[in-house]
């Protein structure tokens, strides 16, 4: 009869991450101040202004939502009757970095969600000085948040195909210049 090792003991529970800890509680005070300024607004103009007000504010996140899918989908088909990158119809530091129509979409979905503090925010959202303001922080906190790891999901993304004028597909690995290349592991070979 065998018996398995058991594990050492642990000498405290694992941490929480501060995320974890903290968003709920940001969630629940949005929430709360969403309500309060509701109840604001519906004591000075009445509760039939908050009702328009949110009426109107699902009514104008939909036609946003609904813009930019579309404008998504057309840059789709372009691209994909191309058969190159997506084309983008937005400023040049958009065309870089994708079509453009995730903060739109954001801000229409920040319309629908019944509140002035989210209105607000998806107003920020599709406001073309404070969208292109937004971006370029979002770009430059991911950007500095995203760390390679070999066998990770970031190696899935480096896979390329490369479509040639003949029509075939060449399967690739993207090799970029900027990284230094990971040490090589030098393993001992095993007997046979």
């Amino acid at each position: 009869m065998t018996f398995a090792a058991t594990p050492p003991p642990r000498s405290r529970p694992p941490q929480r991450s501060r995320a974890r800890r903290f968003v709920p509680l940001g969630v629940a005070a949005w929430v709360v101040l969403e309500i309060w300024l509701l109840t604001l607004v519906a004591d000075a103009a009445g509760g039939l202004t908050v009702l328009l007000l949110l009426v109107a504010g699902v009514v104008a996140g939909g036609y946003v939502i609904k813009r930019a899918g579309r404008r998504a989908w057309k840059n789709l088909t372009e691209s994909m009757q191309q058969g190159g990158p997506a084309a983008s119809d937005g400023p040049e530091d958009q065309k870089s970095s994708g079509s453009g129509n995730t903060l739109p979409m954001l801000g229409g979905l920040l319309l629908m969600f019944p509140g002035l503090l989210s209105d607000a925010a998806g107003l920020l959202c599709l406001f073309p000085p404070t969208r292109k303001l937004l971006h370029r922080r979002a770009e430059r906190l991911l950007t500095r948040r995203v760390r390679y790891t070999p066998g990770g999901l970031g190696d899935a993304f480096l896979q390329a195909r490369m479509h040639q004028q003949d029509g075939k597909i060449v399967q690739g690995e993207v090799i970029r210049e900027d990284e230094p290349p990971s040490p090589r592991r030098d393993d001992p070979q095993l007997p046979r």
